[in-house]
Formats: structure tokens, sequence, C-alpha cells
């Protein structure tokens, strides 16, 4: 990420998540029903508020907007938002309003009951038209807006076409999770990130294959004159809508608990926009921010090093699994968004030359293909006691590196039709190319050389192992 710390203005329901956890062990003799020992109890930022504490935790600047009542739940959320350094001038308290609290009780990492407490009615007119001054007065500051609406009466359809007319006046994205079945009140706006049930109530479709999911996406983007529409997919990641349909697949360790995993998704997309990333990118990132929390209890924030550490294990894959016909690295690329880099190569013995090469090609992108010389090829370049591992041998060691994402055979003397089909971002070669032509730099965006290690080379260790 950018290192520019992002300011981000969160408008929406704020509320009170509130957790009882304890443990099971008998049932009530009053009533066919589990009893619960509660051990511990915790009160949370909830609603709109985990979208903050889930831009808090990425880093960024926060500023709210919201309406609270004057109870004892809306005290607790204006003394933790002071407590976490939010800023909170936009913050209204509205006289005999009830603010909502959800109590959940948990037992053996299971969700038992909850019960809420709470106002769905629109907020009055004068709290509205005060959000909307004091948004006014700070829009300047902020480098996006993100709008959680939960259905709990901030986000009237007259605020929200407001906010959104605002923001666009002043070149300000705006990001939307949206509710309810009528996306009317969010047109104009960057984004929108509906679930897939959501998206399926909007449109009035039956989102039960790929076709009807890109129609629920264009219809989303089009009628709402939005930038792009996203739909996330649960266990199967999200879809992006822009011209076409972008499938971003996720792997998930293993689901706990959905709950807030949509103001993730809304927060990490606009850090990562307010960032600078694009897109595709920040959609990524996004994705990779839900497949953290839906692994943790209750309503979770996600930080840079989970989101680091989940993409890392992405990559621990089998060795068998990395080596590809050029057909399957084309499907595995597509859509991704990511900088591909190309190098070739027999590497008939693999040596630490080899890893310290490909570990630097491997940093001038996300991932790197690696295009193996066949048997016959090798046999062909280096003569007819060469190779000395078989093209299976060396494919397996190339692939068990974590440097390498893909490995390719190729039977012709050189990779130009491989590099021609793949259009690498950057094509590297070691420096020995220094001032030659390197086969393949007319399609590569661009070329690099990487220097070899003194001493180091595949020729050497076999002389060495002749005299032994």
């Amino acid at each position: 990420m950018d290192s520019k710390i992002p300011n981000i203005l969160v408008v929406g329901d704020l509320m009170i998540d509130h957790y009882l956890w304890g443990k099971c062990e008998r049932i009530s003799p009053e009533a066919p029903v589990q009893v619960v020992d509660v051990q511990k109890e915790e009160y949370l930022m909830g609603g709109a508020g985990n979208v903050i504490n889930n831009l808090l935790s990425l880093g960024a600047s926060v500023g709210v907007c919201s309406v609270i009542g004057d109870d004892d739940s809306g005290v607790f959320i204006g003394e933790r938002l002071g407590q976490k350094s939010v800023r909170k001038e936009g913050l209204v308290i509205q006289k005999q309003r009830r603010t909502t609290k959800k109590s959940r009780i948990i037992a053996l990492q299971q969700q038992i009951v909850r019960v809420d407490k709470e106002n769905k009615e629109d907020i009055s007119c004068q709290s509205q038209e005060t959000i909307l001054m004091r948004i006014k007065i700070v829009v300047d500051f902020y480098d996006a807006i993100l709008l959680s609406d939960y259905a709990k009466g901030v986000l009237t359809p007259w605020l929200c076409k407001s906010i959104i007319a605002l923001a666009n006046e002043k070149q300000k994205p705006i990001l939307v999770d949206p509710k309810g079945s009528d996306y009317s009140k969010y047109t104009g706006a960057t984004l929108i990130t509906p679930n897939k049930k959501e998206a399926s109530l909007a449109t009035n479709l039956e989102l039960f294959d790929d076709e009807k999911l890109f129609e629920a996406g264009m219809i989303l983007k089009n009628e709402l004159d939005l930038k792009y529409a996203l739909i996330t997919l649960s266990e199967d990641g999200m879809a992006i809508f822009n011209k076409d349909m972008i499938k971003i697949p996720t792997v998930a360790r293993e689901v706990y608990d959905v709950t807030g995993a949509g103001d993730t998704v809304l927060a990490s997309l606009g850090f990562a926009l307010s960032s600078g990333k694009d897109i595709i990118s920040a959609a990524h990132f996004a994705n990779s921010a839900a497949a953290v929390v839906v692994g943790k209890i209750g309503s979770a924030t996600v930080t840079h090093e989970e989101i680091a550490e989940y993409e890392h294990s992405l990559h621990k894959q089998s060795s068998a699994s990395k080596i590809k016909t050029v057909e399957e690295v084309l499907t595995s690329l597509k859509n991704l968004g990511k900088k591909v880099v190309f190098t070739n190569g027999c590497f008939d013995i693999l040596h630490a030359g080899h890893v310290k090469y490909l570990e630097e090609a491997k940093s001038y992108g996300d991932l790197l293909v690696l295009g193996l010389n066949s048997d016959a090829s090798v046999k062909r370049l280096k003569g007819e006691s060469r190779p000395i591992n078989n093209v299976e041998d060396r494919a397996t060691v190339l692939a068990a590196l974590e440097s390498v994402d893909f490995v390719i055979e190729f039977g012709d003397d050189t990779p130009y039709e491989l590099i021609k089909a793949i259009v690498p971002d950057i094509l590297v070669k070691g420096g020995d190319y220094e001032g030659k032509d390197v086969v393949g730099s007319d399609i590569a965006r661009e070329t690099r050389l990487v220097q070899f290690v003194d001493g180091k080379s595949t020729t050497k260790i076999i002389q060495k192992a002749q005299l032994i």
C-alpha cells in the first residue's frame, strides 16, 4: 500500500454489538432450551462502527457522521469513538431515539440467540440536514466517503442522494454497502457492494449461474449509473462489473462467522482505493481481508499482517499443482489483474545461483511464470550428454520454490511462441544478455537483466562431479 495515510469518512448506522460468551453443559428444567453459563461479556461498536474498526486496524484516519440516541448506548458509542481518536464532529444526538444494540449469546463457538433493541424509523429532517451541513464543511479533507447502510434510519433517500451528489461534485469516491430492495437512493455512487442474496433481491433475479450473475451486476451498474458494481459471493469470492464481469475467487481457511464480513469488504475497498490502488487490486485486497474475518467469531477486524499471511498461505501449493500447460496458465492468469513476470531456461541442476536469480525475477511483479526447456530442447542446446535431470524432475524441483508460481515445458529452441501466448508484463534474462537481442523483448512491456551469482553454474558442478 501507499505510504500516505488515507482519510476516510464513514456515514451510516452506528450500533452496539453486545456479546455474551459462555459454555453450555445442560438443558433448562423450565423449558427445552440450553442453559448458557456466561464467562465473558463484551461491548463493541457495530454496524458502521465495525467499518470504522476495520479502517482503524488497517491504519486509516477516520471520521464519522451518524445519529445516536440520548441513551446509555449512545453515550457508550460517543465515548468509544473518542477513545479510538475518530473525528466525530458529524455525530448528531437525536433526543428520544433508541440507539441500536444487538446482543448475541455464544457458546461452544456457536451463536445461540440474538436479541435486538433498536429504532428503525428515519432520523428527523433536522438530523439529516445537520449531517449534510457537517459533511459539506469537512468533505475536502477526506479521500473517500463510505456509506454503511444497515436500514436503521440514518441513510434516508434524501440524505443518500445529497451526499452522493456532493461527493461527485468534489470528485470523491463514494462506496456503498446497501440494504433493502430499492437501490435507487444509491444512484451515482462509485460502487456498491451487495452480497449475492441482496443483489438477487434488488434485481429480482435468481443468481443460479454466471449468466444471471452477470445480468444482475450489469443491471445494478447501468440502472444506478455506477462506475462499478461489486457483488460478494461468500466462499466463492466476489465479482466486479465494469464493461464485463471479473470474478475473484477466494479460499477461506474455515468459515466460523460471516458477521461483519460486508463491513470488512467496504472498509478494505475504501482503504485500498484511497491508497491509490486500481479497482482490481483493491478487490483482491478486500477479498483477502474478507477471507480472514470469516475465520473469526463475531464482528471481526483485519490487519495488513493477517492479510499478508493469508495471501502467503495461498501460495503454499504442492509442486505438482504449479506445473501447467500454457492453456492452463492462461486460464489461471485471466482477469487476475496481477503483474506477470516471465523467464526461461534449462535449469538442469538447480543451484544457489538459480535460486537467487528466480527470487530477484519474482520481486519485479506478482506472479513468476517459468518456461522450462524440454529434454529434447536441452539436448539440442547443450549437447547429447544433457540434460542430467529429465524434465519431470527439473519441473518438480523448480515448482517447489516459493518464488515460482507456474512452470511450463516448451520444446522449441527459444521461448518466443510461449512468450507470445503469455504476453508478460516483464521479461527477465541473465546479465550475459547485456547488449544482445533478447527473444520476446518485442512482446513484453519491459525487459530486465539479472546478474548471475559469480562461480555458480551447472557446467561447473558437472565438471567438479567428474573429478570426484
